[in-house]
């Protein structure tokens, strides 16, 4: 899968001096492939804004009716059935766009006492796997199963269990 990624203000004052959100993010999705592959398709692109909350909010209340910043923004354009039914070989596919918000994503890591890039890289695992059609509101056992593969991407880059119920 192919990353198109913008990187806004603030982003380039959060976390510890000469983060590179980038390849952070080109991490994240790597680990993530390794345990969901159907997002390792060499077809699929994705766009990832690190943004604003206040950018987010206007995405939020625009397209999802809810007048709020929050943490990860998921816009996916394929539906889970035609990702795990994509060939390999043919032209690009758009998977969705995925928006982050800074200022949340901050305050959410110094409220679980965890590193910003380790907060960031769940959300972008998070929204990458409600890109590829997984919802962890329809049920618990949908939840836990999202949360589940979530883990196991975090466990790669050893980033410790943000639910803290797994080993």
């Amino acid at each position: 899968m192919d990353f198109d990624i913008d990187i806004e203000e603030p982003w380039n004052g959060l976390g510890t001096a000469g983060t590179d959100w980038a390849d952070l993010a080109e991490a994240a999705l790597e680990a993530l492939g390794q345990v969901a592959p159907e997002l390792g398709n060499p077809r699929l692109t994705a766009s990832l804004l690190f943004t604003s909350d206040a950018e987010v909010h206007v995405l939020n209340r625009e397209w999802r009716a809810k007048d709020k910043p929050t943490n990860v923004l998921s816009f996916p354009m394929l539906q889970r059935e035609d990702l795990l039914s994509l060939a390999p070989d043919g032209p690009p596919e758009m998977l969705g766009d995925l928006a982050l918000a800074g200022e949340t994503c901050a305050r959410e890591a110094t409220e679980k006492g965890v590193p910003v890039e380790h907060h960031a890289s769940h959300l972008i695992i998070h929204g990458l796997l409600h890109l590829a059609g997984h919802d962890h509101e329809i049920s618990d056992d949908d939840a836990e199963a999202m949360e589940a593969i979530e883990t196991k991407a975090l466990a790669i880059l050893g980033i410790p269990d943000p639910y803290g119920d797994r080993t």
